[in-house]
């Protein structure tokens, strides 16, 4: 199995000038329209950081590794799609709570998180990012709740099954998926969304794809499956959420002309 396919950009440019956090946060919420999306969460920004952003280091999740490794590179800014605060969390600052926001606080840093909007922009988003990276035909058709799963062919000039397109994950996300194997029928229509869409699988099998490919599977999926006769690929939530958030960052820092490096966390999961 080769390595995990790079993100769009994991390298800082040569920093060239600066903007201000509001300036940063209008030009992240003109590209993906949160305003369009019922979330699970806030998006947009944060926690507030120092006025002047230079250098922008973008990640999955807005863990304490990613906070301290974003220390050590001299960030003004963290941008992630897993942000800090959900819908229905304890809002004490305790514990994991208070170390990571006494983080940023301490440094001064804008903490920027987009959920939803992250996952669905149609070229920059965790969906678009995931088609590319494994090579998906078209990719315009639309399903599922808000519109968040895509549906497209496999890898031009490629016949798949099932099978075969679990080991051409593998080998472009660097790890062994989950594989539901549905009646190993040739795959003319594929259907995936990253993260945590396991639910969204029966909306898939009604929009008529042959497989699904998501970042987790529950209970249910191995027997819907087994009965409809389409596939199910549970590659990772992390996984399948590495490509989204560096190239929202790197497209806004190129805008702005500010310095971008994504980090990627490890994650199993």
């Amino acid at each position: 199995m080769t390595g995990a396919a790079p993100a769009p950009v994991i390298e800082a440019p040569t920093l060239s000038t600066t903007t201000t956090r509001q300036e940063l946060l209008g030009a992240f919420d003109a590209l993906l329209g949160p305003e369009r999306f019922k979330d699970y969460g806030p998006n947009g920004l944060q926690v507030e950081g120092r006025e002047c952003v230079g250098r922008i280091v973008s990640g999955v999740t807005a863990s304490r590794a990613l906070i301290e490794a974003a220390i050590v590179v001299g960030a003004d800014a963290v941008f992630v799609h897993h942000g800090l605060f959900w819908r229905g969390h304890d809002g004490r600052v305790t514990g994991w709570m208070k170390q990571r926001l006494a983080l940023l606080l301490a440094h001064d840093i804008n903490l920027y998180a987009y959920h939803l909007p992250l996952d669905a922009h149609p070229q920059l988003g965790n969906n678009a990012q995931l088609g590319r990276v494994l090579g998906f035909a078209d990719g315009e058709a639309r399903f599922g709740e808000q519109s968040l799963g895509f549906l497209g062919g496999p890898p031009a000039g490629q016949d798949m099954t099932a099978s075969t397109l679990a080991d051409h994950v593998a080998s472009r996300l660097g790890r062994v998926p989950v594989l539901a194997q549905g009646d190993g029928r040739p795959l003319r229509r594929i259907a995936w969304c990253t993260g945590g869409a396991q639910g969204y699988f029966e909306s898939a099998i009604a929009a008529g794809a042959d497989v699904f490919v998501t970042g987790e599977i529950s209970e249910p999926q191995v027997h819907l499956a087994r009965e409809t006769g389409v596939a199910f690929i549970a590659a990772g939530h992390h996984a399948t959420e590495r490509y989204g958030a560096p190239a929202v960052a790197a497209h806004v820092a190129q805008q702005l002309g500010l310095a971008h490096e994504f980090i990627d966390i490890d994650n199993p999961a």
